[in-house]
């Protein structure tokens, strides 16, 4: 199963309503479960350079069903996952990468966030996830 556009549209909706509550500008992305684009929302002012890193944290979550900043803490030095941001031709390993999942728990897809500081871009995925219906 996959996220429907509309279902994407909602989440980029939820996400720029809650940054515009933390007054950040953040670059939106979200996948389908195959990691594949579905929805991309750039606020007004937001930084360009933050697009692809949005999305590759949208992909990042997806690739490894888990939140981007999990991945970032397995892949420290000496930890089982290190240097595996230098894979799928790149990947983002700290926070603001989140899996969308449909009521019964299916992961249908995934949103990345950035634009501001990671525990920002965390909140605004997390609460982007939770109310995208």
């Amino acid at each position: 199963m996959n996220i429907t556009l509309q279902q994407a549209q909602n989440a980029i909706e939820a996400a720029t309503r809650k940054s515009d509550e933390l007054g950040v500008k953040m670059n939106i992305a979200v996948v389908d479960s195959g990691a594949n684009l579905t929805a991309f929302g750039r606020m007004d002012g937001a930084w360009l350079g933050s697009a692809d890193i949005a999305l590759k944290k949208a992909k990042t979550a997806r690739f490894f069903d888990m939140d981007s900043g999990e991945i970032g803490k397995l892949s420290q030095p000496g930890e089982p996952l290190f240097n595996i941001e230098h894979s799928n031709n790149g990947l983002i390993t700290f926070p603001g990468g989140v899996l969308i999942q449909d009521n019964s728990g299916e992961i249908i897809g995934a949103i990345g966030v950035s634009g501001s500081s990671v525990e920002n871009d965390h909140e605004v995925a997390t609460f982007s996830a939770n109310n995208y219906k």
